[in-house]
């Protein structure tokens, strides 16, 4: 653990946005996430597309609970499913700050190749 409190929150930030962007990175789980925008959803309900077994859905969304991007509900019978939009508020926060760190990367660059031209 660091020893610097700010520097622990950091890495735990990291940590969630890696579980994030990987849980993101498969498709099953987007369309799952896309489904799941519309209105909570049961198993059944979010496997009834895909022509994978309940089980393989089913760690689809353990994936996704981990990543925090969803939440289940108490009921043990059936368990809603519901999306939790504020973990893709944070990717998307993060995405829009690096966005903009190599927008001036690229911006600079551009400018640099137009003054070797002129000078070539």
């Amino acid at each position: 653990m660091a020893a610097n409190p700010q520097a622990a929150a950091g890495e735990l930030s990291d940590a969630q946005l890696d579980l994030t962007f990987a849980a993101l990175a498969d498709s099953t789980r987007r369309a799952i996430l896309a489904r799941l925008a519309t209105g909570e959803a049961t198993v059944n309900e979010l496997a009834a597309p895909f022509t994978i077994s309940l089980q393989a859905v089913s760690k689809h969304l353990k994936v996704l609970e981990r990543a925090g991007l969803i939440t289940r509900g108490k009921d043990a019978q059936w368990r809603p499913c519901r999306l939790e939009a504020a973990q893709l508020d944070t990717a998307s926060a993060w995405i829009d700050e690096n966005r903009k760190v190599w927008e001036g990367r690229l911006d600079q660059l551009g400018r640099v190749i137009d003054d070797l031209k002129r000078q070539g």
